[in-house]
């Protein structure tokens, strides 16, 4: 009878990957109210590796030890203030990254495919992430979506160009070294 639950070599590597994308967070480069980090390249190599169900709880562990105060987020920052701040958002949006990454990780190991999936990933990380900014910046100040965009999104885009084209490189590499 073959158990349908995490084995230790899930955890271990849902532990590990984790700890990953808390280093990648704390390498940054700031650069306006968002620091330029190495969060999503993490993410989607996590996800890319080890699939969606590995990579999105991977992700979820990283957050949830950011919310209780671990200071795991940029600039060693943690804590819920952080997640309900107006950048929060994109912290919430590294879920739908791994979720959509991992989902094609899972059925496939085809480079375009997986930089698809992580150009997909990272947009839907950033819709979230920018109208979680509006609502939260908006209780303050009136700010536009042109504004936001112009803040949160368009700097930031070769950044994670590279990053994706990082970790799809290193996912088609690694894959085959990942014990299923």
């Amino acid at each position: 009878m073959e158990r349908k639950g995490f084995k230790t070599v899930d955890l271990a590597y849902i532990g590990l990957s984790a700890a990953v994308i808390a280093v990648c967070s704390w390498i940054s480069i700031q650069l306006g109210a968002i620091p330029v980090t190495l969060q999503t390249m993490a993410i989607c190599l996590i996800a890319g590796l080890f699939g969606f169900k590995r990579g999105a709880l991977a992700t979820l562990i990283y957050i949830l030890l950011g919310a209780v105060g671990v200071p795991v987020f940029s600039g060693f920052k943690g804590g819920i203030g952080v997640i309900l701040g107006a950048t929060g958002g994109y912290i919430i949006g590294f879920i739908f990254t791994a979720a959509i990454v991992g989902l094609v990780s899972d059925k496939t190991d085809k480079m375009w495919a997986l930089i698809i999936s992580m150009v997909l990933g990272i947009a839907v990380c950033y819709a979230f992430g920018t109208v979680w900014f509006i609502k939260v910046y908006s209780k303050e100040n009136v700010i536009s979506l042109s504004k936001t965009l112009s803040l949160c999104v368009i700097p930031f885009i070769p950044f994670d160009a590279v990053k994706i084209i990082i970790a799809s490189l290193l996912t088609v590499k690694l894959k085959k070294h990942i014990k299923k």
